[in-house]
């Protein structure tokens, strides 16, 4: 199994930034993708930006040109940082493995809140 552990979430003005950080344990060599997922107030969780282990990324079209993801190999950890926050980037961010044995991961989700 993959335990991940998000933190870095917090208050923000708008124009403002945070970085999250996702730090991954136990099964750590059969991870193949992480991910960042973000889920609004009463809407369905969206994949934000993904980064394999080949260090491919992809982003969403609300988070290219703002948001950030980058690996930290020597400790399994995954970053996202997140510049230009608007207020509609509110809500639990949450990160997300894919394995090579095809299992998946989630973990239990950091908060950020975008407001004035």
């Amino acid at each position: 199994q993959v335990q991940l552990v998000e933190s870095g979430g917090g208050l923000v003005q708008p124009g403002g930034s945070l970085r999250l950080s996702c730090a991954a344990s136990g099964r750590v060599f059969t991870i193949y993708t992480m991910e960042w997922h973000h889920q609004a107030p009463g809407k369905e969780r969206e994949l934000v930006a993904q980064i394999t282990r080949d260090d491919r990324i992809t982003y969403s079209d609300s988070a290219k040109g703002r948001f950030t993801i980058s690996r930290e190999s020597a400790t399994n950890t995954v970053h996202l940082q997140m510049n230009s926050l608007k207020p509609e980037d509110s809500g639990v961010y949450y990160c997300h493995t894919y394995t090579f044995a095809n299992a998946d991961y989630w973990g239990q989700g950091t908060q950020v809140s975008v407001s004035s």
